[in-house]
């Protein structure tokens, strides 16, 4: 006999972008606040640098204890982290005394369909 279980397949999440493609149509004022405050949050270099760091770490996400090493303080760090995370960029989980940072894959797609809608022909 089997202990062998069959497990459903769960389909992977599907967000939608927070804003039509920049060449498709002009945004909405509330698209627009959507995408401002996430280009906001990645408008500060070590905000971008920490971002990039999360992204890019091996399995999709980061020790806080990995990616401080970008020239501020522990504290600044943690600030760009907390901020990064209002706006909707990372998500994080406390294990014991670390943080782990992650980007969602959402939020990559999201951006990526943002900034490359399709090209117009003139």
């Amino acid at each position: 006999m089997s202990n062998v279980k069959v497990l459903p397949l769960l389909e992977p999440d599907v967000v939608a972008a927070c804003c039509p493609p920049l060449n498709e149509r002009p945004m909405s004022a509330e698209e627009a606040e959507a995408a401002a405050k996430m280009f906001k949050a990645l408008g500060d270099p070590v905000r971008l640098r920490l971002f990039s760091a999360v992204a890019s770490h091996e399995g999709g996400e980061a020790c806080v204890c990995d990616i401080s090493d970008v020239g501020v303080s522990q504290p600044t760090v943690s600030h760009h982290l907390k901020k990064l995370k209002e706006a909707g960029l990372l998500s994080s989980e406390r294990r014991g005394t670390w943080v782990y940072y992650r980007v969602e894959p959402s939020v990559l797609a999201a951006m990526g369909a943002l900034l490359a809608g399709p090209a117009k022909t003139v």
